[in-house]
């Protein structure tokens, strides 16, 4: 998709001089521009199969909702909270899912790239 955008809670392609950008291994676009995602929140468009988000069952298609208690409705919502978690000494992050029907909380931890 031409307006896919990855977050920083993304994959391979990320600039990461500082070396400090925790990552969860997704690729991430606005639920509104993925067919089928509704409107709310952020589209699962990519999982890296060796990440931490598909080791807690996090799969393309599904949609986060909340990183950390606070909705999401772009790519860079849930980069700026993991960025902000990393910075506070967190290792891992409670986002609130939605994968077909079911909602669900899901910690994931991150890592540096």
């Amino acid at each position: 998709m031409p307006d896919q955008r990855q977050a920083n809670a993304g994959t391979k392609e990320q600039d990461t001089r500082d070396g400090s950008t925790p990552r969860i291994g997704v690729t991430l676009a606005p639920a509104g521009e993925v067919g089928g995602a509704g409107d709310q929140g952020v589209a699962v468009t990519a999982v890296d199969p060796a990440g931490p988000a598909a080791k807690q069952g996090i799969k393309t298609g599904d949609v986060i909702l909340d990183v950390a208690g606070k909705a999401v409705s772009k790519p860079e919502d849930v980069s700026q909270a993991l960025v902000s978690l990393h910075k506070d000494g967190k290792r891992a992050v409670l986002m609130r899912v939605k994968s077909g029907d079911a909602t669900k909380f899901v910690a994931v931890s991150f890592g540096k790239a």
